[in-house]
C-alpha cells in the first residue's frame, strides 16, 4: 500500500472506533434497541480484509458488522441512522445493527443467526463459479460459529467443488462468554479446515498489515481457481458480546494485556516509525473522524422513522 492508501486505513480504523464508542453512548442514553455487538478491538480485522479484496469481491459477515459497513464505503451516517432505525439508514431502519448491507457495494450483510450466513457463501461461491466471475467471496464468522453445523455444511461443499471462496474466523477468544479453549475440540481453530483439506494459516489480528498481507496471498490462491483458504485471525473485542454482556467470565488482566497491542496504536507507531505520517497529520485524521461522527449523529437524530407501510416493502422480490 502507498501512502495515501496506508492514511486511508487508520482513518477507517479510527472511524470505526470512534463510531463505536458514540454507539455505545447512544444505546446507554436508550436510543437504539435490541441487541448491540461493538467492534471495538477488532478493527484491524475488516479493515485489512477489505483493502485487500478487489471491488468485485463480495463480504458478507455476522452481526459484528458495523465494521465491515464502514470500510466497504457505507457512511457513518447511514450506520447511526440505521442503529438508531431511522429511514435514512442503510437498511431503511428495518435492520438495526446486525442487518447492515448494500449489495452495490457487493456487501451482503450481517447475519444475526450464528453460522447461518457459511452457506450462503458457499452458495454465492457457487453462482460466481458456474458463470465463471473473477469473484471471490469473503465470508467472516467467530470462533463461535465454527462448532455450529452451518459452518460444516459449506466448508465441507466449498472443497468439494473448489469454490472461490475466503474464510475468516475472527477467533476473538469467546463465543459469548465460553472461552474457545471449553467450547472446541482443536487448540487452533484453524485444524478444522485441515480436516476437509483447505489451506490455512494463522494470523495476527491486531496488525492490519499482517492481516492485509494474509488476505492478498489467500486471495491469489483462490484467483488461480485452487479452491477455498481460510484464515484464523487472532484478535480480541474490549467490550462485551454485546450491550448487555456483565462480562463476568474474564479479569481485567487479560483484557488489559490486550490493549497493550491495541490494533489502532500499533498502526499509530508504525506510520510515525516509518515516516509514513506525521503524528500532526494522524491528529488532523482523528479530529476529522469525531466531526463526522458528531455530524452523523446530528443527521440520524432528526431523521424521519420509516413509515408504517414500509412493513410490507422489500419483502418478496417483485418481477416485472
Amino acid at each position: 500500500m502507498n501512502k495515501q492508501e496506508l492514511l486511508e486505513v487508520y482513518r477507517q480504523m479510527v472511524m470505526i472506533r470512534r463510531l463505536e464508542e458514540r454507539a455505545a453512548e447512544l444505546y446507554q442514553q436508550g436510543k437504539i434497541g435490541g441487541f448491540l455487538h461493538l467492534y471495538i478491538g477488532q478493527e484491524a480485522v475488516s479493515t485489512g480484509l477489505v483493502a485487500a479484496r478487489q471491488p468485485q469481491d463480495r463480504m458478507i459477515t455476522a452481526y459484528r458488522d458495523h465494521g465491515v459497513a464502514i470500510n466497504v464505503g457505507i457512511s457513518a451516517k447511514e450506520v447511526i441512522a440505521e442503529l438508531l432505525g431511522k429511514a435514512t439508514g442503510v437498511s431503511k431502519g428495518k435492520g438495526g445493527s446486525m442487518h447492515m448491507a448494500d449489495t452495490e457495494k457487493n456487501f451482503f450483510g450481517g447475519h444475526a443467526i450464528v453460522g447461518a450466513h457459511l452457506p450462503i457463501a458457499s452458495g454465492m461461491a457457487l453462482g460466481d463459479k458456474y458463470k465463471k466471475k473473477d469473484t471471490v467471496t469473503i465470508c467472516m464468522f467467530g470462533d463461535g460459529a465454527t462448532n455450529i453445523g452451518y459452518f460444516h455444511e459449506g466448508v465441507n461443499l466449498s472443497k468439494v467443488w473448489d469454490l472461490p471462496v475466503l474464510w475468516v474466523c475472527e477467533n476473538n477468544q469467546y463465543g459469548m462468554g465460553t472461552t474457545v479453549e471449553r467450547a472446541s475440540a482443536v487448540s487452533e481453530i484453524r485444524q478444522k479446515a485441515e480436516g476437509y483439506g483447505i489451506p490455512n494459516e494463522r494470523v495476527d489480528g491486531m496488525d492490519v498489515l499482517a492481516v492485509h498481507e494474509a488476505t492478498e496471498k489467500a486471495l491469489k490462491h483462490i484467483r488461480a481457481g485452487k479452491g477455498p483458504y481460510f484464515l484464523e485471525i487472532m484478535t480480541y473485542r474490549y467490550r462485551g458480546h454485546s450491550m448487555g454482556d456483565p462480562e463476568r467470565y474474564r479479569d481485567a488482566d487479560e483484557i488489559k494485556q490486550w490493549q497493550e497491542s491495541d490494533p489502532i496504536g500499533v498502526f499509530h507507531a508504525y506510520l510515525i516509525e516509518n515516516k509514513k505520517a506525521t503524528k500532526k497529520a494522524l491528529d488532523e485524521i482523528e479530529a476529522q473522524v469525531e466531526a463526522e461522527v458528531e455530524e452523523a449523529v446530528e443527521f440520524a437524530e432528526n431523521s424521519p422513522d420509516p413509515a408504517p407501510e414500509e412493513l410490507f416493502r422489500d419483502i418478496y422480490v417483485e418481477e416485472n
